[in-house]
């Protein structure tokens, strides 16, 4: 009965997040029109390097600096990427079988897959919100993105319609729930601040990376964290 709550948890989830997060994809269509890209460029960024901090990246320097900015659109781009690898590691052992499950699971290893597989209770659960996720999101995300890349400004700004705000508060529901530990929650602030006080003073990308080192030095002080460790080799026991 457990398991069978947990798997409807990690679906509700999963479809949640995919459908706040998906309709974002329309800004992207929109400034990546913009921003000079024609529609089939627009949709192969979002084909091919399904990032979305990326992407906004890529886009927003073009536009500024036009394609003799291009190099600098790839390195912000590129920083903003980083932080998948990480994931990758942390969802390794969630996925779970060969190196050709693994392997499919690259494209789909986002800020939002990991989020959700993380938030369920159980192996199982775990991987059924990174995959519902994951494909979800890809699927919606492209799907939005030639929308508001085709009828770009007849939508007008996309942020008139909360769209930004719903992908966050998605994000952020996922999250709450983690913060009932002090630990969690110095480790959030602590991130949370950094990156705040380095975004207006760094290139894209940047902050992302600084946050997330400055998290897992605060982890790593924190007490309690050898039980914390135990924990998760216990959960990575489990999913094997």
């Amino acid at each position: 009965m457990e398991q069978d709550a947990a798997t409807r948890r990690a679906w509700r989830d999963g479809i949640g997040v995919s459908v706040a997060t998906s309709a974002y994809g329309v800004s992207f269509g929109a400034l990546g029109v913009a921003a000079g890209l024609d529609v089939w460029q627009t949709c192969v960024l979002s084909l091919l390097m399904f990032t979305g901090g990326s992407q906004f990246a890529f886009v927003g320097v073009v536009a500024t600096g036009g394609w003799a900015a291009l190099p600098a659109a790839i390195a912000s781009a590129a920083l903003l990427g980083v932080r998948n690898v990480a994931y990758g590691l942390r969802m390794a052992p969630v996925v779970g079988g060969g190196i050709a499950r693994r392997l499919s699971a690259f494209p789909f290893t986002i800020d939002e897959s990991t989020a959700v597989a993380l938030a369920q209770s159980g192996p199982r659960a775990r991987r059924i919100g990174f995959w519902v996720t994951g494909v979800g999101i890809y699927i919606g995300w492209n799907l939005f993105t030639l929308l508001g890349a085709l009828l770009g400004d007849v939508l007008g700004d996309p942020r008139a319609y909360g769209l930004d705000a719903a992908a966050a508060a998605a994000f952020l529901a996922l999250l709450w729930p983690r913060l009932r530990r002090l630990d969690a929650v110095v480790v959030g602030v602590a991130a949370g601040v950094v990156a705040g006080v380095a975004t207006p003073l760094t290139m894209p990308g940047i902050p992302v990376l600084i946050a997330g080192v400055v998290a897992i030095v605060v982890a790593a002080a924190m007490p309690g964290r050898r039980s914390s460790r135990g924990d998760d080799a216990k959960t990575t026991g489990e999913a094997r």
